[in-house]
């Protein structure tokens, strides 16, 4: 006896593209008789004709009309899905980004490709789950390897179809060799190559040390402190050379958004579209210790909080100046926030993960429970995409990829399947209907790095393998694997407190059609063109401009940390390559 399901689940097809190729977010068809596409019998109406004409030629308005659109990608670190105020009502700090949000369209059921920095980045980059671009887990200062060479980015297909192309900020995907952003189709970089705890500074923020100061003699003691890095100095890159070295945390925010309005300009004045892709060290943790308590009711983080905002609204203002309506600035987070930073950690707004909070542990970052990959999204074109717009859309950090090669009218790389749909449509607010099936890779809380653990179809979200990342407290969730799998309804449960009883009708009902797409997706990765990443290490691999220093320093000692060498001054260090 054939069971209907639910809800949306009946009109669904259990894989959402088939083999893995791009594929429109299609918008829904009106029924037969229903005054819309189709007349009798499915024969198209005159009216229905004109439509899709219209519909057609509408698609690639933006693109035809100005040409290649500029792109501004701008990618928050750790961010919480609360930590907007458009999302979260307790939030006031936002100010700047709830204007984007009532000037654009906010996406209110998007998610991070992973939950933790690297695989996300990785999957944001070429629109593949870390299953098949090979990056499952975060490199190291000391990484040989990065993304696999032989995974195409986004800024290389931009790049030849004509781009200008910027990466500012925090890389994390290989800075040894050929993995740096220089190599990866970014005509120009500026930023540090993974997170800014990941290296002591003379201006030390949260969870950083200070850097000991340059030995007199070649044999210095090392001081060596849990959970932090003292023996390097956080670098700070212009394209292949350490410029500043420990780089100044305090005045990093603002360098950021200055080279960010550089390259805006710059790519501006030379006609060329361009593709900024700006990965902001915020809300890894605060950057910085202000110099006297923040008046805000969330404190540091609060403070941090209100200065990420402050820059987004600098870069909307810049890319407003040089073109209003030429530029598509999208927003959005790497993943869920760091619970185990406590107070220093941001807010995941209803998703809190109940169930597995009740066994211990954060059901946030690393994690596969809705706070650890439901982000905040706002897309941002004046003229194409729709202002105060709420899209309900399932999408992720993985459209982004398609999304844009399909505006600026490039291919797709050959001889690989991807994760992300071209979500145009949903963009221009002509369909609300994105993924019939997302994935969601463990991310370090439990199981193997990048296995698929968790898969969501429609309101239904199944659970395979379950765990907790550290939470504030010290506490870790135990591992648990569940067959058949924990399922919730996320309409009726958005907190996952309570998943459905297994001899329940529901239960029942939609269990066949997701491990058919279980299945299916598991099947579409064996048999893709999939990567490896090399994750061994090597000291030799560390950034250093001058390697006799035990802190790594690129500067002359006694010169203030707040100011970088002036260009006639620069000292063109070798990188260990």
């Amino acid at each position: 006896m054939s069971v209907s399901l639910p809800g949306p689940v009946a009109q669904l097809h259990p894989w959402g593209h088939s083999g893995g190729s791009l594929g429109k977010a299609k918008p829904p068809v009106p029924r037969h008789g229903s005054g819309g596409m189709c007349g009798t019998m499915g024969t198209p109406s005159p009216r229905g004709v004109l439509v899709l004409a219209v519909a057609l030629a509408g698609l690639w308005a933006p693109r035809a009309t100005y040409g290649q659109p500029n792109f501004i990608l701008i990618l928050a670190d750790d961010v919480g899905w609360g930590d907007l105020g458009a999302n979260w009502a307790e939030t006031k700090e936002t100010p700047h980004l709830d204007e984007l949000a009532a000037e654009g369209t906010r996406f209110v059921d998007f998610h991070s490709a992973a939950s933790t920095c690297s695989p996300s980045r990785a999957s944001l980059l070429t629109g593949r789950l870390g299953v098949r671009n090979g990056v499952t887990h975060n490199f190291a200062v000391t990484s040989v390897g990065g993304l696999p060479l032989n995974e195409t980015t986004l800024a290389e297909v931009l790049r030849e179809a004509g781009y200008s192309t910027g990466a500012i900020g925090k890389w994390h995907l290989g800075h040894h060799g050929h993995h740096h952003p220089s190599f990866r189709g970014f005509d120009y970089y500026f930023g540090i190559p993974y997170s800014h705890d990941m290296g002591c500074t003379d201006t030390p923020g949260y969870n950083l040390p200070p850097c000991p100061p340059c030995p007199r003699h070649a044999a210095a003691a090392r001081v060596a402190r849990k959970d932090c890095y003292t023996e390097v100095a956080l670098p700070l890159f212009e394209n292949l050379t350490i410029i500043q070295q420990p780089v100044n945390l305090s005045s990093l925010a603002a360098r950021y958004a200055e080279e960010a309005a550089r390259f805006i300009r710059r790519a501006s004045d030379s006609g060329r579209p361009f593709f900024l892709y700006l990965a902001l060290a915020h809300m890894h943790v605060p950057l910085g210790v202000p110099p006297s308590p923040p008046t805000s009711g969330r404190g540091i983080y609060g403070a941090s909080l209100s200065e990420m905002d402050a820059l987004v609204g600098r870069i909307k203002q810049v890319a407003d100046s040089h073109g209003k309506g030429h530029t598509l600035l999208w927003f959005t987070g790497d993943n869920g926030p760091w619970a185990q930073k406590c107070e220093l950690g941001g807010r995941p707004g209803p998703f809190v993960g109940a169930w597995q909070r009740q066994r211990g542990g954060s059901s946030a970052k690393q994690t596969t429970w809705e706070g650890g990959h439901r982000v905040p999204a706002l897309a941002y074109w004046p003229g194409h995409v729709p202002a105060k717009r709420t899209s309900h859309a399932l999408l992720s950090t993985l459209d982004i990829f398609p999304t844009l090669v399909a505006l600026a009218g490039a291919a797709l790389p050959p001889n690989r399947r991807f994760d992300g749909l071209d979500v145009s449509p949903v963009l221009f607010g002509w369909s609300d209907v994105g993924h019939k099936v997302l994935l969601h890779p463990n991310s370090g809380a439990a199981g193997k790095d990048g296995e698929i653990e968790t898969l969501r179809l429609a309101q239904y979200k199944a659970f395979y393998t379950t765990g907790g990342a550290m939470a504030c407290d010290g506490s870790i969730g135990p591992a648990e694997h569940h067959q058949p799998p924990l399922i919730f309804n996320l309409d009726r449960d958005i907190q996952e407190q309570e998943p459905l009883d297994v001899a329940s009708g529901e239960y029942q009902a939609v269990l066949p059609a997701l491990s058919r797409a279980y299945a299916q997706a598991l099947q579409d990765i064996a048999t893709d063109n999939v990567s490896l990443a090399d994750y061994s290490r090597d000291p030799s691999a560390t950034p250093c401009c001058d390697a006799r220093h035990v802190a790594c320093r690129c500067r002359a000692p006694g010169a203030p940390a707040a100011a970088p060498h002036p260009p006639t001054q620069r000292r063109a260090p070798r990188l260990c390559l």
